[in-house]
């Protein structure tokens, strides 16, 4: 636990028109990997847009390392079917809880925008705010890899007590 920067909260919110793989529909689950770290959101059955609403926790030891995020279709007799993927970083995330003095900013605050690329594969805007004495990250990912599907999250941070920070 030394080596901990801290705790990275990954609410995985909704998966929009996501990718059939079954005969009609899917049975959708996500799956988030940094590192050697691995969490997986419970599995929605018969639904192409389903609502996750779940907060997935990652101890980051190196923030640095990208995170992948997977929605894969859950199958009983045989291997679940990939249904997508994309991988971002936590730079700019990172750099707006660096801001000096953030709680002094009111409720809401905008701290930085960034806008979808070819390189960040992001749907939508993405807008970094600081809310109830948190930063925040909205996020709208458009699914790598696959013929449909977005999936939206949204990252916040915990700090350790005694951690190295980042």
């Amino acid at each position: 636990m030394d080596n901990l920067s801290g705790l990275l909260k990954v609410r995985v919110k909704r998966g929009l028109d996501l990718a059939v793989r079954d005969i009609n529909d899917s049975d959708p689950y996500v799956v988030i990997k940094m590192g050697d770290h691995k969490l997986k959101t419970r599995v929605v059955n018969n639904d192409i847009n389903p609502v996750w609403d779940e907060e997935l926790t990652l101890a980051v030891e190196d923030p640095n390392l990208p995170i992948k995020l997977t929605v894969y279709d859950s199958d009983l007799f045989s291997m679940d079917d990939p249904m997508g993927d994309v991988e971002f970083d936590l730079k700019s995330f990172l750099e707006a809880m660096k801001m000096p003095r953030l709680e002094r900013h009111p409720n809401g605050t905008l701290l930085k925008r960034i806008q979808p690329s070819r390189t960040n594969s992001l749907a939508e805007e993405s807008c970094i705010i600081w809310k109830d004495n948190k930063v925040l990250q909205d996020l709208s990912f458009r699914l790598r890899h696959v013929e449909s599907g977005e999936v939206e999250i949204q990252l916040s941070w915990e700090h350790l007590p005694g951690s190295k920070g980042f």
